[in-house]
């Protein structure tokens, strides 16, 4: 039994790790697009470490582009097995994947008509979505399911995002049994919309997250207060606009969501609140499709406000139009827009719009991978290059990783706290000096075997 790391090793995005056993069946965890611009990386999306042709089944832990975004392309390659996966990963895949052929389709009709040279074929379209899609089989979480008659699965909520869930397998291997344990990403504990993170059963293998192996997330009670601090300091104070880069799905559904409580509450500020994005006007509409993923609180709140995501202020933008209108007013307002990243979407007009104006305030409420546009702002560039202009950084940058759907360390060594029998960790899903800092606090807590393996690289499993 061997596994191999084909993505997320030692950087943060492009989840795929494949496991092929002593008969041949081979079995790839996630199959996410690479997102960053780093030169070592920027052929990662059009290439394969296996034959697509070869997969027998792939499972899926959640729906994050950077974890199942080359899905369609692994079906244009010649993958033909089943996709594995939560009933509400499989919903909001269907969104997510059908934006991202979008997305692909425009690149390179973009592409080709600056450039008169070789033609650029987008990595997928919308067609091999369509094609994805009739591969998945959707599961319900703490229900075993086979997927060889040696091999057989079970998903816990992880807590990460709707659908998100926590991966272990149980394989009959050589007459004895051996458990591998794919985190995924691990979400947070006591977070709005979705339950706390469940742990998975004691595996001998396991595959661990590390976006934040070196970081103490704030406190829950801090982030409300902080939050509309800002929204005063810059809506009433100083008169402008708010932006925030988020992901469609989760983050901005749980900003609109706490807004909503501000609103219920009386001291939302009254100024308009634009949610700008298309995916995740749809995302909402899966959010109330699946209660089934709601924590308690949620659920008692639905008492008092049967809406959670919207309230009088409150509008959704789907429009292009209507987007770009944003942007030519200078009424005190609250936009939601994505990327959380800021390397891609509708949010990049808005912030070369106001990113010179010193009346705004960017908000990032999340982690950025180093090269994107995100990432340049958190590092504190004075200017930053949007739509081929340079663009003096003038508004105020706040960041808050409060609202990361990531757990910090202390919260992922207490979600591995039940593995008592590890074999072997393998750190991924981390730039590789927080999985050395995440390694080190690991082996201090008695995890004697920790590795951070390199893109490629292989392991045999007893």
């Amino acid at each position: 039994m061997k596994i191999t790391f084909c993505g997320a090793a030692q950087t943060v995005t492009g989840s795929a790790h494949l496991i092929e056993l002593e008969d041949g069946f081979k079995i790839l965890l996630d199959c996410g697009l690479y997102q960053g611009y780093d030169d070592d990386m920027k052929n990662f999306n059009e290439n394969w470490y296996f034959k697509p042709e070869e997969l027998d089944c792939l499972i899926l832990s959640h729906a994050h582009i950077d974890h199942s975004g080359r899905i369609p392309k692994l079906v244009k390659d010649g993958f033909e097995g089943k996709i594995h996966a939560t009933h509400a990963t499989r919903s909001l895949c269907t969104i997510m994947l059908l934006d991202s052929a979008y997305i692909q389709e425009r690149d390179a009709e973009y592409h080709n008509k600056r450039n008169k040279g070789a033609k650029k074929e987008p990595l997928y379209t919308a067609e091999h979505v369509k094609q994805a899609m009739n591969l998945y089989t959707a599961h319900g979480y703490n229900q075993w399911f086979h997927i060889h008659p040696k091999v057989k699965v079970l998903f816990k909520d992880a807590g990460h995002i709707l659908g998100s869930a926590n991966v272990t397998l149980e394989i009959n291997h050589k007459g004895y049994t051996r458990r591998i344990g794919f985190s995924g990403d691990i979400g947070r504990p006591d977070r709005p919309i979705l339950r706390d993170p469940m742990q998975m059963p004691e595996v001998d293998y396991m595959l661990c997250e590390s976006t934040y192996g070196d970081k103490d997330h704030p406190g829950k009670p801090a982030e409300s207060e902080h939050l509309l601090s800002i929204i005063k300091n810059t809506c009433l104070k100083k008169q402008g606009k708010l932006i925030i880069p988020a992901f469609s799905i989760g983050r901005t559904q749980e900003i609109v969501y706490m807004l909503d409580q501000m609103e219920t509450a009386g001291i939302l500020p009254r100024i308009p609140v634009y949610v700008d994005s298309p995916l995740a006007v749809n995302a909402t509409m899966v959010f109330g499709s699946h209660p089934e993923c709601y924590d308690n609180e949620l659920n008692e709140y639905l008492l008092i406000d049967e809406n959670p995501f919207g309230f009088n202020n409150l509008h959704y933008i789907r429009d292009v139009e209507d987007s770009k209108a944003l942007n030519e007013t200078n009424q005190p307002s609250i936009i939601i827009s994505a990327s959380g990243m800021m390397n891609a979407g509708r949010v990049r007009h808005h912030l070369s719009n106001n990113i010179e104006n010193p009346k705004n305030t960017l908000l990032i409420v999340g982690y950025c991978a180093p090269n994107t546009t995100g990432g340049v702002l958190r590092a504190g560039a004075d200017e930053i290059r949007l739509f081929g202009e340079e663009k003096k950084v003038r508004m105020d940058v706040e960041i808050m990783d409060s609202f990361s759907a990531h757990a910090d360390r202390n919260e992922m060594l207490d979600f591995l706290g039940n593995q008592k029998n590890l074999r072997q960790t393998f750190l991924v899903h981390g730039e590789i000096d927080r999985q050395k800092s995440f390694a080190g606090l690991l082996q201090k807590n008695g995890y004697k075997k920790v590795s951070i393996p390199h893109l490629q690289e292989s392991f045999k499993l007893d």
